[in-house]
């Protein structure tokens, strides 16, 4: 793995990753989009292992449903995303611009 695949996988799954276990799971998938998906999984599945809300009447809540939401929209974002090995396309068409429209998922009155 290069500098420049390091610091791209750094940038996806922050500064405080451990970049011996980056250069493991790069040795053992050969790709960076791979090793990427395959910590975000990991991040995930630690997530539903935990029950996602926990209220203490009167006390605490803790809600951990926007995490897991941020999760599964950085793993479709890598998917969708280029990474720095990945293989050139040579029919010369350029980049590809996609527009999507956001929407609240719950609307108040």
């Amino acid at each position: 793995m290069d500098e420049f695949q390091r610091s791209w996988l750094l940038a996806q799954l922050g500064p405080d990753t451990d970049s011996a276990d980056l250069e493991r799971r790069y040795f053992r998938l050969r790709s960076v989009r791979a090793v990427a998906l395959e910590v975000l999984g990991e991040r995930r599945a630690k997530l539903l292992g935990d029950p996602l809300k926990v209220t203490v009447d009167g006390v605490v809540t803790m809600d951990l449903q926007e995490n897991l939401r941020g999760i599964e929209r950085q793993i479709d974002a890598i998917c969708q995303t280029s990474a720095p090995d990945d293989p050139e396309d040579g029919d010369g068409e350029g980049n590809t611009l996609a527009t999507s429209f956001m929407v609240p998922s719950r609307r108040y009155r």
